[in-house]
C-alpha cells in the first residue's frame, strides 16, 4: 500500500473543507477566552487565515503575527478581507511551531487553533509559546479528539480505512486527548491551566455539498485519487446510506475539540 502524506497546498479547497469547522469551534474558544482588546496575538499554524480573521473580527486586537510552514496557505491568508495589508493588524510568514521566529516575551498572547497534532514535539511547540508570551500572558489552543472521533470527517476515515484505503494521522494525534494537552501546558510552567470541550455542528445543502467539499481534504485527497473508478462508487455510495440526511436533503455533522488555555509565569 502507498503512503500519502497529509500535503497543505490548496488554500481554497482547505477553506471548503475547514474553514467553517475552524470559525465555528473558533467562536466557542473565543468565548472562553473573553481577551480584552488591543493584544499583540501570534497565531502558530495559521494555515489559510481562518482564525486569524475570526481573531480580527471578533477580538480587535493590537497585532497579528500568523506563522505557518506551507507557503499555499499563507499565500490565501494574505486574500482575506480581515487580515494582512487590508486591515494593516495581522501579517503573515513562513514559520517553524517548534522554533518560532521571535523573540522572547514579544506577544501578550499565543494560540494554536487545530494544530497541535500535527506538531512532531508538541512540548515544544507549547514551550515555544510560552517563551514567546510575556509574563502574564496566555497561551491557548484547541484541537480535534481525533483517537476519539472527534473529527469532523471521522466516519469517511473509518469507511475508507474498512475498505484497505490508507488515512494518514498527523504526527501526533495523542494530543488532542485532555489529558495529554493538560500535560503539556502543566510540563511548560503554565498556571492556572483550564481546559474546556467544544461541541460544534456543520450542516451540508445535500450529499453532493459534503462529497465535493470532502475531496478536497489534505488527508483524504490522495487516497481518494488513487482509488480505482469501481472502488470510489462504492465508497461514495457508503457514505450516502452511512450519513443521514433530513427531509430536504441536509446533512449535519458533529465534531468535538478539546480546549486548553494557562498564563505564563509572572
Amino acid at each position: 500500500m502507498a503512503s500519502h502524506e497529509i500535503r497543505f497546498d490548496d488554500g481554497a479547497a482547505y477553506e471548503r473543507y475547514m474553514g467553517l469547522w475552524s470559525r465555528l469551534a473558533g467562536e466557542a474558544f473565543l468565548d472562553w477566552l473573553a481577551p480584552r482588546p488591543g493584544l499583540r496575538w501570534l497565531d502558530v499554524g495559521c494555515g489559510n487565515g481562518a482564525f486569524t480573521d475570526l481573531l480580527i473580527r471578533r477580538c480587535a486586537p493590537g497585532r497579528v503575527e500568523g506563522i505557518d510552514p506551507s507557503e499555499a496557505q499563507l499565500a490565501y491568508a494574505r486574500t482575506r478581507g480581515g487580515g494582512g495589508g487590508a486591515s494593516g493588524v495581522a501579517e503573515f510568514r513562513r514559520g517553524d511551531a517548534m522554533a518560532v521566529p521571535f523573540g522572547d516575551d514579544a506577544f501578550d498572547a499565543a494560540v494554536m487553533p487545530l494544530v497541535i497534532f500535527f506538531v512532531p514535539d508538541p512540548a515544544k511547540g507549547v514551550a515555544e509559546m510560552a517563551r514567546v508570551v510575556r509574563p502574564g500572558g496566555i497561551v491557548a489552543a484547541y484541537g480535534w479528539d481525533m483517537l476519539d472521533g472527534g473529527f469532523p470527517y471521522d466516519a469517511l476515515w473509518t469507511q475508507m480505512r474498512a475498505m484497505g484505503v490508507e488515512v494518514p494521522l498527523p504526527p501526533s494525534p495523542e494530543a488532542g486527548r485532555t489529558d495529554v494537552m493538560r500535560g503539556l501546558w502543566t510540563g511548560a510552567g503554565l498556571e492556572a491551566v483550564e481546559m474546556r470541550e467544544i461541541i460544534v455542528r456543520r450542516t451540508f445543502e445535500d450529499f453532493e455539498d459534503y462529497w465535493t467539499t470532502v475531496r478536497g481534504g489534505p488527508s483524504v485527497r490522495t487516497g481518494i485519487a488513487s482509488m480505482p473508478a469501481e472502488d470510489l462508487g462504492r465508497l461514495k455510495e457508503k457514505m450516502r446510506q452511512r450519513l443521514a440526511a433530513d427531509g430536504g436533503g441536509r446533512i449535519t455533522l458533529g465534531a468535538r475539540a478539546n480546549a486548553v488555555k494557562g498564563r505564563v509565569r509572572a
